[in-house]
């Protein structure tokens, strides 16, 4: 690490901070928080400020930056149901309406190449100097660079690396201890990157706990680790040869920590797509009882490549299930490019096809999504009817 010298005794590994909540003061006492979310919010490359606005556990959002929505609410232009949360011009605009100054700057935009820009620095440095610490999940860690290190010290604020992993000499191998998790664990992968895994995910965990079902969620991407979760790892930060052993031990940290009923992992990319390994990886680590696939039939092509078709969902099942000893439960829409109509047509048309209960987590029931789990685990059924009992 460039300038680990300079910052070890300020600022602690990034992932011991996003991982244990205890350790962190401001989470505490409820982080208030601005996304930075320019020209991107409620697009593609926007999805870590589209989770933050849907769902957050750590931070209070105050508001979202992108010029090109100014003065819109960020929950009606994202799900056309308002939230209260405004979307502002600049960082000027959302510290006016905020009234005091906000605990955290998060930058909320996952580019594809992981990597900022120098109109990007210089408005996160401006919000270092204004005393506000930083919430980064890009693959450019801000902690090796010596001018925000310089900038953070000098006002006393944090620097939080999302992706960036434990020393090398601290990774997991895999080990073959997630055969002693006894209760059924349930992977959300997809047929592309950016397509809903994490957003399904956190309804489906939420549901089943508001069933009685007790589950607990392991995130493996910057976004989930950002909204709080309490077990994770940014898998695609993660040397190859850890992949697997990281998330195995996290996965039995969460079993042997919380004693859940259900363990749902979020998928990362997708199996099929050959510019994405961390489906494979998580696979392999979580070694899944159950599969829940993402698809989005109003997507031409994979995101951010044009000239790759997207796969049918019977074609991304099949190669799940011949990769992996699993068994796909359900699939899960997406629906963006499509009317209700064509998400109730499209719902239909696959369970016909597939023979597996379908259905879309944002505007349908989360009951279906119980329903998928309690169909292909039966003991949860009966465990929940005992317990009405």
């Amino acid at each position: 690490m460039t300038a680990e010298s300079h910052s070890a005794s300020t600022h602690r590994n990034s992932f011991e901070r996003v991982r244990a909540d205890e350790d962190d003061p401001d989470h505490k006492r409820g982080a208030t928080a601005v996304v930075y979310c320019e020209a991107n919010f409620a697009a593609i490359d926007g999805k870590t400020a589209n989770g933050l606005v849907r769902h957050s556990q750590k931070y209070e959002i105050l508001s979202v930056i992108d010029s090109e929505k100014v003065g819109l609410d960020a929950g009606a232009v994202l799900d056309g149901e308002a939230n209260g949360i405004p979307i502002c011009r600049d960082l000027n605009h959302a510290l006016a309406l905020a009234g005091s100054l906000p605990d955290y700057f998060i930058f909320g935009i996952a580019p594809m190449s992981g990597m900022l820009s120098s109109h990007e620095r210089g408005i996160i440095l401006a919000a270092i100097r204004l005393g506000m610490s930083v919430v980064n999940g890009l693959h450019e860690f801000l902690s090796d660079d010596l001018e925000f290190v310089t900038a953070s010290k000098a006002r006393k604020v944090r620097i939080i690396d999302v992706r960036k992993p434990r020393p090398k000499k601290d990774l997991r191998e895999f080990s073959g201890r997630i055969a002693g998790v006894n209760c059924p664990v349930i992977a959300i992968l997809g047929t592309d990157c950016a397509i809903g895994k994490r957003t399904t995910a956190t309804v489906l965990a939420r549901a089943l706990n508001a069933s009685g079902v007790k589950t607990v969620m392991v995130g493996t991407g910057q976004t989930g680790l950002i909204q709080g979760a309490r077990y994770g790892i940014a898998l695609d930060a993660i040397p190859s040869q850890f992949c697997a052993g990281e998330l195995e031990s996290t996965i039995v940290e969460a079993f042997e920590g919380e004693h859940p009923d259900v363990i749902i992992v979020e998928g990362q990319g997708a199996l099929s797509h050959p510019a994405y390994s961390t489906s494979a990886f998580i696979l392999r680590g979580s070694c899944p009882d159950g599969v829940v696939v993402q698809h989005a039939p109003g997507r031409p092509h994979r995101c951010d490549f044009p000239g790759l078709v997207m796969p049918t969902p019977a074609s991304e099942i099949e190669l799940i299930e011949l990769f992996a000893k699993t068994k796909v439960i359900g699939l899960t829409i997406n629906h963006e490019n499509m009317t209700d109509v064509e998400v109730e047509a499209a719902i239909a048309l696959y369970e016909h096809d597939l023979g597996i209960p379908v259905t879309d987590a944002l505007t349908r029931s989360p009951e279906r999504l119980v329903e998928m789990v309690l169909g292909a685990f039966p003991k949860l059924r009966a465990k929940l009817d005992s317990a009405v009992q």
